[in-house]
């Protein structure tokens, strides 16, 4: 299986499935010097743990973190960082009815496929949203090295089952089960929770993810511009299915003169581009949006196929999120940060920045 590493010279590689002994990853690439603990990497995972919220599955993980390589005396060695997360409340029981059948709106089938049959059905193995919990603790790292060159990343919830948060700010979110950058909306939220919870379904939801005090001239102008990658990022986490950078979508229902970002003494007038042009950064916020799909796993009986080909009903059991949202926004925190640390150590592999 190959596909498990992320980035070229800041590198993430992840091993682990929902239902083994344990998760886990090594960071490649960081520079010596950036201040690491177990408690600054802790801090992101504990945001992203199940068991917090009304839209939480029940399955309860400590996600304590342990670091094995690559840190010493507070601060990362230039070595390789080894770090796992041992699973503690798997119920593997709750999947035997479902070995030999393809859930909808999963990846059985899929892996199913392309393993020649063989696949672990306990929770989607490496295709659980289990597996995130790798990519928060690299996250982590590379979050801590972009501090150090004064960059900061924000991930906020901005619409849970269509409901919107207005107006933005992005210090309150941070302090809210929800991630909501809204107080006002998440009783509204948890409302519409309960309602689906109720009715046996899921939501989906956008996640919009900010960053802050990056330098113009991050990105390169063709194949690996900064929107593309950051695209790639947040599409490889498993329940994103589509990404817009700055206006977005309603970019394309705009009049050019409507959507140009003008240039002015004191600074840009707007900030249409998301903080890219061609594929550059721009010194503006880089704003990207990330539409993350229901979670299928649902108590409703559904129509399913099995291995033999033969149609069956059946209700999905183990334990579930109602929402993805809010505990896959660290996750696209994680991956953001990722890809701009490897993006700054690329420019100065060439020498365009110190």
């Amino acid at each position: 299986m190959s596909g498990n590493t992320f980035g070229e010279l800041f590198t993430l590689t992840t091993f682990g499935e929902s239902h083994g002994p344990g998760l886990g990853g090594v960071v490649d690439g960081c520079p010596a010097g950036i201040p690491m603990s177990e408690e600054i990497v802790q801090q992101e995972l504990d945001r992203r743990k199940p068991g917090q919220g009304a839209a939480s599955t029940a399955r309860k993980e400590s996600d304590t973190v342990r670091i094995y390589s690559g840190v010493f005396e507070g601060q990362t060695t230039g070595t390789p960082i080894g770090f796992v997360v041992e699973n503690e409340d798997q119920r593997s029981r709750d999947y035997s009815r479902v070995k030999d059948v393809f859930r909808p709106g999963h990846a059985d089938f899929t892996y199913h496929s392309k393993f020649g049959g063989v696949r672990d059905y306990r929770g989607g193995g490496r295709s659980s949203g289990r597996e995130t919990v790798a990519r928060v603790a690299g996250g982590a790292v590379a979050l801590e090295f972009l501090r150090s060159e004064g960059i900061s990343v924000f991930a906020y919830t901005a619409e849970i089952g269509g409901i919107s948060a207005d107006p933005v700010d992005m210090e309150n979110a941070q302090n809210n089960p929800f991630f909501s950058p809204d107080g006002e909306v998440v009783e509204k939220w948890e409302e519409r929770i309960r309602e689906v919870k109720g009715l046996g379904d899921t939501l989906g939801g956008v996640v919009e993810v900010r960053i802050a005090g990056l330098a113009p001239g991050i990105g390169e102008p063709v194949f690996d511009k900064l929107d593309a990658r950051l695209a790639y990022a947040l599409m490889g986490v498993g329940a994103v299915k589509a990404v817009e950078i700055g206006s977005g979508c309603d970019a394309a229902r705009k009049l050019g003169s409507e959507n140009n970002d003008y240039m002015t003494t004191a600074g840009f007038s707007s900030n249409n581009a998301g903080g890219i042009l061609g594929g550059i950064s721009s010194g503006q916020d880089v704003v990207a949006r990330a539409f993350v799909k229901p979670i299928p796993s649902i108590a409703q009986e559904q129509h399913c196929m099995d291995v033999e080909g033969k149609r069956v009903c059946m209700r999905i059991g183990g334990r579930h999120d109602i929402c993805a949202i809010p505990r896959i926004n660290p996750v696209l925190k994680a991956m953001t940060a990722l890809t701009l640390a490897d993006l700054i150590l690329r420019d100065r592999r060439l020498g365009v920045r110190p």
